[in-house]
């Protein structure tokens, strides 16, 4: 048996895409033109030819029935960031300078996975219209990650209900009773009210409009590209410390949290188990952090209170700015935001990583099953708050966190192989699965990635993609490719 594929469907829809892309280049352009015509202009703009022509071309060449299958959404989904990675790349490759054919690539799918791992030694060297369209990648990444799950897919197709309860666990959205078209209109406009909101408060704490913008894209895609190479540590600033770590956490939460909250023009929302159980990792956490470096003499308590918390934050939230360098930091300091990398963010909001719902979801598991072993006629069930978590959310919650791990381990045996240090090859696979971008030691906060073997950064940018589509769309696409039933 073969396996049919609408052409015209998935085309059209990976051009739609194409056509974001080509977008942002022009807007690029024009940032280049305001900026005296700088180096990158032609890099962009020949770049802007060739990914609006080819994003066209579907809808003028492509015959056929526009509808979907199953089979067809998910393809489109992974030729969708996997071209989007390819054209992305254009405007670095023609640009030069440390952008070989390896590091374009590695820039654009950290940037579209909202990573935020980078391979430049010296960004600020960077002209500003590439610097524009590099944090472009991370705003079109970030949205899209919620985006393309739920506006591609045919709307009575089950598919969309099946992924959205990959992307937005139904724990997570049992108080948001929108339909799909709704849920997309929601994050859409959760996610520019924040990034515009960000850029006016960051602008007038000090930084320049057009870092604003940059670190604003970066910051509500939960990315962390700067234009800095010193990347918020720069600044020197509490202030723009400060709105950044609000707005860090505020893009980590489920925007359906956040849009009921003005909607209803409460705080009731945030009493939400899966918000508050996060909200508490978060200070426990940068508690602990900021205590380890405080035993180590990092500074006095309010400098190692701001550092901690802020590193924390950037961690957990899978951000990944540096407001110092956590390569002079003690191993515990390091160890703890590993485990943040590991927990990641809630469901529902632009990070990657295993997720708060489904840390919650795992440990009240094994809370009920220890009870249940310890009286085994009780009738107890699994609950977070007043929601009874059924045996198939558990059982897909542990299945996710083992698979994750399992991910994790294969990378780390793979890069060592490639010949890369054990704390750095630890660190880099679970910051690039968790889509968090620094690890620690020469590829911490104010390092790079440069000096990474060419094999290792190709790994690096493997997890990116997993951690990004969480896992599950592509196994199944590889799953449909290898599987006799189902060959093209």
């Amino acid at each position: 048996m073969t396996l049919s594929v609408n052409v015209k469907a998935i085309s059209t829809n990976v051009g739609r895409a194409l056509l974001v892309n080509a977008l942002f280049m022009l807007i690029s352009i024009i940032v280049s033109i305001i900026y005296g015509y700088d180096e990158a202009f032609t890099p962009l703009t020949i770049s802007f030819l060739i990914t609006a022509i080819t994003g066209a071309f579907p809808f003028i060449f492509a015959k056929g029935s526009s509808e979907m299958s199953m089979k067809d959404s998910y393809l489109t989904i992974a030729l969708t960031w996997l071209l989007s990675f390819i054209f992305g790349m254009l405007p670095y490759v023609l640009y030069g300078g440390e952008f070989s054919l390896i590091n374009a690539w590695f820039e654009s799918v950290s940037g579209y996975t909202t990573t935020g791992s980078t391979i430049l030694t010296d960004i600020e060297a960077l002209p500003k219209s590439l610097l524009f369209w590099r944090s472009s990648t991370h705003f079109i990444g970030g949205l899209g990650v919620i985006i393309f799950l739920l506006i591609i897919i045919p709307g009575s197709n089950p598919l969309k209900y099946r992924l959205s309860n990959i992307e937005l666990s139904s724990l997570s959205k049992d108080r948001y009773h929108y339909r799909s078209g709704t849920i997309v209109r929601v994050m859409t406009s959760v996610y520019i009210v924040l990034t515009v909101l960000e850029t006016l408060l960051l602008w007038a704490a000090g930084m320049s409009f057009f870092d604003a913008v940059n670190h604003s894209f970066s910051t509500v895609a939960t990315g962390g590209f700067s234009t800095r190479n010193t990347s918020v540590m720069y600044y020197d600033s509490d202030i723009i410390n400060i709105i950044l770590m609000i707005f860090m956490t505020l893009s980590s939460m489920h925007f359906g949290v956040l849009y009921a909250m003005v909607v209803k023009k409460s705080l009731k929302p945030l009493d939400h188990p899966v918000t508050k159980y996060y909200i508490g990792v978060i200070i426990v956490m940068a508690v602990l952090v900021s205590l380890s470096l405080m035993s180590d003499g990092q500074g006095t308590w309010g400098e190692c209170l701001m550092a901690g918390s802020f590193q924390t934050i950037s961690y957990i939230t899978t951000t990944g700015f540096g407001q110092s360098d956590n390569a002079a930091w003690p191993a515990m300091a390091n160890a703890l935001l590993l485990l943040c990398a590991f927990h990641c963010g809630c469901s529902g909001s632009t990070t990657g990583g295993i997720k708060a719902d489904r840390m919650l979801i795992a440990f009240k598991a094994l809370v009920n099953d220890t009870k249940k072993r310890l009286h085994p006629n009780s009738m107890s069930r699994t609950k977070v708050g007043d929601h009874v978590i059924s045996a198939e959310l558990i059982s897909s919650a542990f299945l996710y966190i083992v698979i994750y791990i399992a991910i994790v381990l294969l990378s780390l045996v793979a890069l060592l192989l490639c010949g890369t240090e054990l704390s750095e090859a630890f660190s880099g696979a679970v910051a690039s699965l968790g889509n968090v971008g620094p690890g620690t030691g020469v590829i911490g906060t104010m390092g790079n990635f440069a000096s990474q073997s060419v094999a290792a950064k190709i790994i690096y940018t493997v997890d990116m993609f997993l951690g990004r589509v969480e896992i599950f769309p592509v196994l199944i696409v590889v799953s449909m490719i290898f599987s006799r039933k189902d060959r093209f």
